[in-house]
């Protein structure tokens, strides 16, 4: 059933689809049908691998995000908190 927020239903669907999060599917659909999927897929890249950054930087960018958990996390698991979310 479409949603009125979902710019983009069938992206969206296909998101969830491969496992990715209601939030972050909701987010790179409506992009993809304001921008066009070429123009946004350009779009990321920009920071280093969280797997570069320090525990420190990672628990920051979680507090950032409400990663659930995170204090008691290691930088492996931080850093796949954060690609997941």
């Amino acid at each position: 059933m479409p949603r009125a927020q979902i710019k983009d239903e069938k992206t969206y669907q296909k998101l969830r689809k491969k496992g990715e999060s209601k939030e972050k599917s909701a987010r790179i659909a409506n992009a993809s049908a304001g921008q066009g999927k070429k123009k946004v897929g350009k779009k990321g890249g920009k920071n280093p691998s969280y797997s570069d950054w320090s525990k420190e930087d990672l628990m920051k960018r979680a507090r950032e995000i409400g990663v659930e958990g995170r204090s008691s996390m290691n930088k492996s698991q931080l850093v796949n908190a954060l690609r997941n979310h």
